[in-house]
């Protein structure tokens, strides 16, 4: 089939390189256009768009709602049109292009988890199974029906990065299956149920800040969801942001405060509203990641410090 491949950030290039090698023909792909990246702000293509180049692939980066978009894309006479994180919605002028419509890779297991961010929200619930799906596109929010899925376990300490990758390799395969049985005729898409139905909004970086009164393992999952994006984060006394690394559980300790800070000659704890954690890697303001006990020798912190909250100490 002539196939354009919609996508924009790393999660999407296996699948882009999949179709590639598949028996289907890429004819051309769209991404986001370039954004600036950096301290020095510079303009950097996607790496759905840097793969497509060095593949010698057409690279489209206008809007959906473009009317000179929609021309090319019925230029470009498609078969099916495969989508992987692509980040814009799609109006209907376009999702009717297709002979066979466009086909998302979402990664969960739906109906659950529909939205922009199901890897890092399956993490912060505390999912223990997860998976991916590919489903036809509608104008409901991955509503469509689903053409196959596939289940992965969720290891301990994953976090959204260490998930992502894995889901993002296997549902390379499954994508290629499912276009390979829709141009053999041997799929349908089968509606999703009613039941179970959950939703992943993007997540800001105000919902990575950790509230301390919250369980320890409840912190520890919303750490783990939020690495490497948006980043948890809590507050120093002084108010400056404090990046967090993924944490361990140290259920055993129980006689610190929501914040407070032990630090001992290798680690450093935090008191949760139940247990407390091991902090791993922290960032302090103006510095790069560093272990929790170096950052705490170099800061000097004073007995009984809290964090999350501004010039208060437990007495």
């Amino acid at each position: 089939m002539r196939l354009l491949f919609a996508g924009t950030p790393a999660p999407a290039v296996p699948s882009l390189q999949a179709l590639l090698g598949s028996r289907h023909e890429v004819v051309a792909v769209l991404t986001r256009p370039d954004a600036p990246v950096g301290r020095g702000r510079a303009l950097t293509p996607s790496p759905v768009k840097q793969a497509a180049l060095d593949a010698g692939v057409e690279v489209l980066t206008g809007r959906p709602r473009d009317p000179e978009l929609q021309e090319r894309l019925r230029s470009l006479a498609l078969d099916a049109a495969p989508v992987v994180a692509y980040g814009a919605l799609l109006p209907r002028e376009v999702l009717d292009v297709p002979r066979h419509g466009w086909v998302n890779l979402h990664f969960s297991v739906l109906p659950a988890w529909r939205g922009a961010a199901p890897v890092q929200h399956a993490l912060i619930a505390g999912d223990e199974v997860t998976g991916a799906s590919t489903f036809r596109i509608e104008e409901g929010l991955d509503t469509g029906p689903v053409f196959g899925s596939f289940t992965e376990q969720v290891r301990p300490r994953d976090t959204a990065g260490d998930l992502l990758e894995r889901l993002a390799a296997a549902g390379a395969a499954l994508l290629v299956r499912t276009l390979d049985g829709i141009e053999d005729g041997e799929l349908v898409a089968v509606p999703q149920p009613a039941d179970g139905v959950s939703h992943a909004p993007k997540l800001e970086v105000a919902d990575a800040q950790v509230r301390w009164e919250r369980p320890a393992y409840a912190i520890d999952r919303l750490v783990r969801g939020c690495t490497p994006a948006p980043g948890a984060w809590t507050t120093l006394p002084d108010g400056a942001r404090l990046g967090l690394g993924p944490v361990e559980v140290a259920a055993d300790v129980d006689d610190l405060a929501p914040g407070e800070v032990r630090v001992g000659r290798r680690d450093v704890l935090v008191g949760a509203g139940s247990g407390a954690v091991r902090l791993g890697l922290v960032t302090a303001p103006g510095k790069r990641a560093m272990a929790a006990a170096d950052w705490a020798r170099g800061a000097r912190l004073e007995p009984g410090l809290r964090l999350g909250r501004r010039h208060e100490r437990r007495v």
